[in-house]
């Protein structure tokens, strides 16, 4: 990662090591405090999020009843950093559609992934069919194993 990509907080640049990117189902968790969600506040210290998978976490979060109003900058405030989406991580968002295709990504799982895969750290979510693909980098379900199993077994799978 060059300079000039890496992301700053409010303090200065992050470290790599610290640095992971979420997408928005831990968010999600975190705020209904469903299984896994207390590992999302240790997490946004370091974290990224880019924009589409903010967007679908606030549509979630409205949806189900929560004001989120002020959400954006409590977020940012805990160390959270949204991201633009450029062309480039567009494309490679469309690129990782033949690796996960077998386990239904939509396009804001893959945003989530090509900025994990564009900045090599490891991507957070809830859904543990992500962990069966064949990514380049980490991704890691926060969901405790029995939790996310029976989540993904009722989930109807692509073919």
């Amino acid at each position: 990662m060059s300079p000039s990509t890496q992301p700053t907080s409010h303090t200065g640049t992050y470290s790599s090591a610290s640095l992971c990117v979420l997408d928005s189902s831990c968010l999600l968790a975190s705020v209904f405090q469903e299984p896994g969600g207390e590992k999302v506040r240790s997490l946004l210290a370091g974290a990224m999020m880019s924009a589409v998978n903010w967007s679908e976490f606030v549509q979630k979060a409205a949806q189900y009843g929560v004001d989120t109003l002020g959400m954006r900058s409590d977020a940012e405030g805990a160390g959270l950093r949204i991201m633009p989406v450029t062309a480039d991580l567009a494309e490679a968002a469309a690129a990782l559609w033949t690796v996960g295709k077998k386990a239904g990504l939509s396009l804001g799982d893959r945003m989530c992934l090509a900025l994990a895969q564009q900045y090599g750290v490891t991507a957070y979510t809830t859904d543990l069919a992500w962990t069966a693909c064949a990514f380049d980098f980490p991704v890691v379900c926060i969901r405790p194993p029995r939790q996310a199993s029976a989540v993904h077994e009722a989930l109807p799978q692509a073919a």
